[in-house]
């Protein structure tokens, strides 16, 4: 290190210096970790795996080695990181049910669909598959460039020579900084007939290709229901997504009885955690029409599903499945991959056929020029050896009697310096006659070789037409039979099927149980002695509402936004419950203001803690999503107060200011949403309580143990908006009106 740099220290800013550091991290995790290259498929740990095996000659026809030499060449040579991510992407590589064309050929545990982890890689082995011996052909023959691996002592390819179509085939998926890719598996015959499709019509659509590869084809099987105008819309953004449902049939039984048999789960999905989703949500009552699960799985699936009655129709049963379970799923497609140039990029099928076309054309012709090159040397020592033979006794006299026969050789016949080492280094046996025929008869076939070589260097659409048989070769290899046959059935996509599985949930009655800190549990009847529950230390209890398992329970929350939650997923037992922020997607600085069964047919009134409000019927107070309801609009500062029914025709307001004022209820509007009028002003603070009742019968308040009822209001009674009066003697000094 120079004298001058010892020492030095150069001011950066911070921003600059994290910008550097971070942008340095994001390339290299787009471009060597998470992104496939178009041309070939794979990510560099695959890249580096199969071609580790190939210097290993672990081809389809070899033996085994242990999946430990195999790590250990590959992170020793070419991969320098964790050998448990390394062997990872290994079993990945030779698992059945993960990768449709698996590349490599694994012997031993290596997982299995419940989601069981492979054995330690010193107790399994490994060689490449067909289907990789097909990724690296020509990779000795200049198809394509290598570069020094990270110490410099060895090579390694950039892409592999990619005969097979290996990255629509097997699909790929990963996270990169900022961008992610997620391509799902498809059929090589298909893709291949795509392919030779796009070469003999390069202006085809995708509609033109996709009527020879109409979707993914996961290796897991399973039914694609997705509607064909969102697959074309998918294929020509590069982007969207097919929902995949697990394969089912009905088994009818002896008297009426029957079950659902699961034969196929969709892809990526682990069988085990399949069943336990599956017996956790029958155990919280969550699936009212089924009965029971039962794994008869061999190395075939079979998933058994009984229902809770025999009067249940299948198809309703299978339908609360799908919506409740992961027997369907959405594959999403991202075709986000690396393109010749290594840079990322989104693109559609036709782009990606195309660039691997491309990259096929450009291996063409790279073997094409090696085998030239290689007949142009092998024909100049032919023609060397012809001429020993035309001219034997010369050449025997010469290499006798010369000191230096080389340059004499040369001098003699007119030979290249290969020809003439080519002479000098034969055998004695070679110069039998019957040499002399076969070395004619190589020149021959090598010179035609030659010329029709040179025609295809010559011709791009001879080259293309040999693209096309390699294609052919290839769909009729790896695109039929047990490997290639279509697995996934591309299905109708379904119709709306209404389940209503409120019919079918166990009438009980049940209490609710809200704590101050949002914990919620329910209990089977009523309630005798809240004092006798039992809550979290620090906590206690904040709501009881009595209601039925079939009720839904309407929450409002400070921030004005109700939410809907039914009463039979509460969690039952002697446990503490739940947060209620699970079932509500209730932030934490949100609060419960209310909590009950609404009535359609009732209003209710809402107000805010400025003491702005309305009416709104209790058929508006219901949310289909968690994200809740937006029914009361606020104003910076401002909290949802109230949320009471409106069963009376005077309403009664009290702010923090200590002042009642009583109007008639026709003077509040009935909303379905909004702001609200203004109830009750103040001068210093906000709406404190307020209670709708009937005048007639007084206005009623809670004095401890005693209740006190007033009906002499005439001094109170008013119009909405006013600041009211001091409250009648005997008014609770806390200001509310109580139950």
């Amino acid at each position: 290190m120079p004298n001058d740099v010892i020492g030095h220290v150069e001011d950066t800013p911070l921003k600059d210096a994290l910008s550097e550091r971070y942008l340095a991290y994001a390339l290299s995790t787009i471009m060597s970790r998470s992104l496939p290259d178009v041309r070939d498929g794979l990510k560099p740990v695959h890249r580096r795996l199969i071609y580790a095996m190939h210097q290993l000659r672990l081809d389809p026809t070899a033996g085994f080695k242990k999946c430990a030499r195999v790590v250990g060449d590959v992170i020793g040579k070419y991969h320098p990181h964790g050998d448990a991510a390394v062997y990872e992407a290994l079993v990945r590589l030779a698992q059945e049910f993960a990768a449709r064309y698996p590349l490599v050929e694994g012997q031993g545990n290596f997982g299995n669909i419940d989601g069981d982890n492979a054995a330690a890689m010193r107790y399994t082995e490994a060689r490449l598959t067909e289907v990789a011996r097909a990724m690296l052909a020509g990779i000795d023959e200049d198809a394509v460039d290598f570069r020094p691996t990270y110490d410099g002592e060895e090579s390694e390819p950039i892409v592999l020579p990619g005969a097979f179509p290996n990255l629509l085939a097997n699909g790929a998926a990963g996270i990169a900084v900022g961008m992610a890719t997620s391509i799902p598996p498809h059929n090589a015959g298909e893709v291949c007939a795509a392919a030779i499709h796009l070469i003999r019509h390069p202006d085809a659509t995708t509609a033109d290709l996709l009527a020879h590869m109409p979707g993914p084809d996961f290796p897991t099987g399973g039914l694609i229901v997705e509607e064909p105008a969102s697959i074309l819309t998918a294929y020509e953004t590069g982007r969207g997504g097919f929902r995949l449902r697990a394969k089912w049939e009905k088994e009818v039984g002896k008297h009426g009885t029957w079950q659902i048999v699961v034969t196929e789960i969709p892809y990526q999905v682990q069988k085990a955690r399949l069943i336990e989703q599956i017996a956790q949500l029958l155990e919280e009552k969550k699936l009212p029409l089924l009965g029971d699960v039962r794994d008869e799985s061999t190395d075939v699936i079979r998933l058994v599903l009984e229902p809770k009655t025999r009067t249940v129709e299948a198809e309703m049963l299978m339908e609360t499945l799908f919506r409740a379970t992961a027997l369907e799923t959405r594959f999403s497609l991202n075709m986000n991959v690396l393109d010749a140039s290594r840079t990322p990029l989104v693109m559609p099928l036709k782009q990606v056929l195309r660039a691997w076309l491309d990259h096929r054309h450009e291996v063409l012709i790279r073997r094409s020029n090696h085998r030239l090159a290689a007949i142009e040397r092998r024909i100049e020592v032919l023609e060397g050896y012809l001429i020993v033979f035309l001219n034997l006794d010369e050449v025997i006299r010469i290499i006798r009697e010369e000191d230096e026969p080389k340059p004499r050789l040369m001098e003699r016949f007119s030979l290249s310096e290969v020809q003439a080492e080519a002479i000098l280094n034969m055998r004695l046996r070679s110069l039998r006659r019957l040499e002399e025929m076969e070395i004619r008869k190589e020149h021959k076939s090598l010179s035609k070789e030659r010329k029709e070589i040179q025609a295809l260097l010559k011709d791009e659409t001879l080259r293309w037409n040999r693209i096309a048989e390699e294609l052919e070769q290839t769909r009729a290899k790896f695109g039929s039979g047990p490997l290639g046959d279509r697995r996934s059935v591309l299905a109708v996509a379904p119709s709306t099927v209404a389940v209503d599985t409120e019919a079918f949930i166990e009438r009980e009655a049940i209490t609710a149980i809200l704590s101050e800190k949002g914990w919620i549990r329910a209990v089977r009847g009523s309630v005798a002695d809240p004092a006798d529950l039992r809550f979290k230390e620090g906590d206690k209890l904040k709501l009881l509402l009595p209601c039925f398992t079939t009720d839904k329970l309407t929450l409002f929350a400070t921030n004005g936004r109700t939410y809907t939650i039914r009463a039979g997923d509460l969690p039952r037992g002697r446990g503490d419950g739940q947060p209620v922020r699970l079932l509500a997607d209730l932030s934490n600085d949100v609060d419960v203001v209310a909590f009950f069964v609404a009535v359609e047919t009732t209003n209710y009134l809402v107000a805010s803690s400025a003491g702005r409000g309305f009416m709104v019927a209790g058929k508006e107070l219901a949310a289909e999503k968690r994200t809740g309801k937006q029914v009361l609009n606020l104003k910076a500062g401002e909290e949802a107060c109230l949320c009471i029914p409106a069963d009376g025709d005077h309403l009664a307001v009290i702010g923090e200011s200590r002042k009642l004022l009583v109007f008639p209820l026709d003077q509040v509007p009935v909303m379905a949403k909004g702001a609200g009028v203004t109830l009750q002003r103040y001068k210093d603070g906000g709406l404190l309580d307020a209670k709708v009742f009937r005048l007639a019968d007084g206005l009623t308040w809670k004095l401890g143990d005693r209740t006190r009822t007033e009906t002499n209001l005439r001094d109170w009674l008013g119009t909405r908006g006013q600041y009211g009066r001091l409250p009648p003697a005997g008014f609770p000094r806390n200001g509310r009106f109580g139950a």
